[in-house]
């Protein structure tokens, strides 16, 4: 299941959280956030390990902006509060599972 981050809920989803968060920044006019979607919402079904979000960059301008999130969909790894990675673009699940360790 993802959770819908807002600059509300930031601090205790993320930088609080004790297990690592993977953040979708997408937009809903984003026909590649789109595509990628599904895929965000398999990787959080399949792998309970981690804690999937999702920001929508439209209602939550800071949160992408102090990410500086230039370009959408981005994924961003956070780990003990902090980003560890990220990937920018539609990649395919096995892709982004190595990208970030998950495989």
């Amino acid at each position: 299941m993802t959770t819908v981050i807002t600059k509300e809920n930031f601090t205790e989803e993320v930088l609080q959280s004790d297990t690592p968060v993977l953040i979708d920044f997408w937009a809903a006019w984003c026909m590649p956030c789109r595509m990628l979607s599904p895929v965000v919402d398999q990787i959080a079904e399949e792998y309970g390990t981690i804690k999937v979000g999702k920001i929508n960059i439209d209602e939550q301008p800071e949160l992408a902006e102090q990410f500086n999130i230039m370009s959408i969909p981005t994924l961003m790894l956070f780990k003990g509060g902090q980003p560890v990675s990220q990937i920018v673009g539609v990649k395919p699940k096995d892709e982004i599972l190595a990208a970030f360790g998950l495989a």
